[in-house]
């Protein structure tokens, strides 16, 4: 339950971490548009890291789906500000959402300690950085990319293939000289997969770790969970956004992405008293 973090090495045995999503793009599908200005974004970081918020995690590109990407000067210009402005005003661990190497580098450089990479670290540049800089990243799998990710997904045996693909992608990031204790795993819901896919991994999740590599999830707002419910309304996906921070916390997760932090911190700590005296 070890993860590396550049200069640090976070015991998560006990204590998840809760990641605020901060997304500084015009179209992501969640808050699209909502912290574009930088300075409102710095604010809204910061007010997630007094609600509770581990991790800020800012991401300049779009992975909703059918999302088309952005040139890496476009994606580092929304990004980059917001870093920095975040990383004058708050010690709280920074995260970059991307898939590109050479905007993890810029972030990390910046002042990042984490790369969340939706792409699965599948760019053996990618892998080479971490390497180099020791960063913690977060491999998520994802069946195709944001723009063809929802066409048809279809699976043989849906574990076994997200389990094979987190192993493979610790083998390969061994290869680079990356520690497995640098990395998470995300089963990746909602990218590639029908609500069935998401409901089956979910149940699941206690199985899908390997190399005893603990996951990292993120459910916060998403579509499938409007799905279930019956309800266009993104209002009413966040209460069982933190039904599932509580499941997903005591079924082994360490580290929830969210956009309503505090909720799910309160949540998560709940849960997490009574695990941790249960485990006493």
């Amino acid at each position: 339950m070890l993860w590396k973090v550049s200069n640090r090495v976070l015991d998560l045995s006990q204590r998840a971490l809760l990641m605020g999503v901060l997304n500084v793009t015009p179209d992501s599908f969640s808050d699209g548009g909502s912290w574009s200005d930088p300075e409102r974004a710095i604010a809204h970081g910061l007010q997630m890291v007094r609600e509770g918020a581990d991790l800020i995690d800012i991401g300049g590109e779009s992975t909703r789906p059918g999302a088309s990407e952005v040139s890496e000067e476009e994606e580092w210009n929304r990004v980059r500000p917001v870093l920095e402005g975040l990383r004058a005003h708050s010690p709280a661990l920074l995260s970059i959402d991307t898939r590109k190497p050479a905007v993890a580098r810029a972030a990390l450089q910046s002042g990042a300690s984490v790369v969340n990479d939706v792409g699965g670290l599948q760019d053996p540049a990618m892998r080479r950085l971490l390497a180099e800089t020791g960063a913690g990243a977060i491999a998520m799998h994802m069946q195709g990319t944001p723009a063809t990710m929802q066409h048809h997904p279809s699976y043989g045996d849906l574990l076994a293939e997200v389990r094979a693909f987190f192993l493979a992608t610790l083998e390969a990031c061994a290869a680079e000289g990356v520690a497995a204790e640098q990395i998470l795993l995300d089963p990746g819901i909602g990218f590639g997969k029908t609500l069935q896919h998401n409901l089956q991994l979910l149940a699941a999740l206690d199985q899908l770790p390997v190399q005893n590599r603990p996951l990292a999830l993120g459910v916060s707002r998403k579509s499938f969970l409007g799905k279930i419910l019956d309800s266009p309304a993104l209002e009413d996906r966040s209460w069982p956004t933190v039904a599932l921070t509580s499941y997903a916390r005591s079924r082994g997760v360490v580290l929830l992405r969210v956009h309503e932090v505090l909720p799910n911190a309160h949540a998560l700590r709940m849960t997490e008293a009574i695990l941790n005296e249960g485990a006493a």
